[in-house]
């Protein structure tokens, strides 16, 4: 708990959100790829029986919520995490992590930290077993909310889904929220508690579908996308990912087209959401225009996709500004139309 002097501290950026170590597992199994004939899902098959090899394995930290206070502390905005971690090693590792990287801890601890394992996949993309643990438990009585100019939310299932909406209720914080597929799949209706408070609202491309009640599988347009969440959601900053094609969004007054570089390297794609959320949402707080914004988010996801782990090479806000000024790719930014 934060002290009567501690608490009058006011942060730059406060993150709220899950915690997990993450356990990287490449094999030696041939994988096979399915496609399925009704749907765009793409499924990938392990043998069955037998047992399969690790021939190479990577732990990290990750999880939303400390992803994203690493990049904003990063950018050199003052951050805290607020979230639960296990009373174990794991969730000592996590704060080892954000000490090391100047993150106040300003959570609970208590329970098991939660884990993922990231499995092989044929391309750069993964395949990912969540264990949500003491990430969903974080109580009203232990969410300690210092003052803070932003509030960053991720996504949070459970009692701390009900602390977040809670939070939110009474939080003077400007509000930022980058929802995962299990809340954008509840629907504009459920979340309407933490959508009315959010000021920003970044997602990719299925998780837009899923929010407006569509089916994800199926084709949609950036553009189509992005017009029904404004008119949904009107006033708000809005950000839809779409990997590869790119990020489309719009503050009401502006619509930025943004496609990632040319020839550019994927190593692996675990953290780049989170990366180019919080870079996005960084250079917002620092008060940059929003095709700048996306500029800088793209940037920051591109670092994070050239090598293994979630934050591995999250950018430092003098790396961002070198990058920035090398950066020749052309953002299209026309008049957004009233709708």
């Amino acid at each position: 708990m934060l002290d009567k002097k501690e608490d009058r501290i006011m942060y730059d950026m406060v993150t709220l959100g899950s915690a997990t170590v993450d356990l990287f597992a490449d094999t030696d199994s041939e994988l096979v790829q399915i496609e399925t004939r009704h749907s765009l899902e793409k499924l990938i098959a392990y043998p069955l029986g037998g047992k399969i090899l690790i021939k190479d394995l990577n732990v990290t930290v990750g999880g939303g919520g400390t992803n994203s206070a690493v990049a904003f502390a990063r950018q050199g905005l003052k951050t805290a995490f607020l979230g639960k971690v296990g009373d174990d090693a794991q969730g000592q590792q996590v704060l080892d992590e954000l000490a090391k990287e100047g993150v106040d801890f300003v959570g609970a601890r208590g329970g098991q930290t939660g884990l993922s394992v990231i499995l092989d996949s044929i391309h750069d993309d993964r395949t990912i077993l969540a264990f949500k643990g003491a990430s969903d438990h974080l109580s009203l009585a232990e969410a300690n909310l210092p003052p803070s100019r932003w509030l960053y939310c991720s996504a949070m299932l459970g009692q701390s889904l009900d602390t977040m909406k809670a939070l939110l209720a009474k939080t003077q914080a400007k509000v930022a929220f980058n929802p995962s597929s299990y809340l954008a799949r509840q629907g504009l209706a459920a979340l309407a508690p933490i959508l009315s408070a959010v000021a920003v609202l970044v997602l990719n491309k299925e998780e837009s579908a899923m929010l407006l009640g569509l089916d994800e599988h199926q084709q949609h347009s950036l553009d189509q996308l992005l017009a029904a969440l404004y008119q949904a959601l009107p006033g708000k900053t809005l950000a839809i990912t779409d990997g590869a094609e790119g990020l489309l969004a719009t503050d009401g007054q502006v619509k930025v087209v943004a496609k990632p570089r040319d020839g550019l390297a994927i190593v692996e794609t675990t953290g780049a959401g989170d990366a180019c959320a919080s870079g996005l949402v960084a250079a917002l707080a620092r008060g940059q225009e929003l095709a700048d914004a996306v500029r800088a988010g793209m940037l920051n996801a591109e670092s994070v996709l050239a090598f293994k782990g979630a934050k591995n090479r999250l950018l430092s806000l003098a790396e961002l500004q070198a990058q920035l000024k090398q950066d020749d790719r052309a953002l299209s930014v026309s008049p957004w139309p009233a709708h």
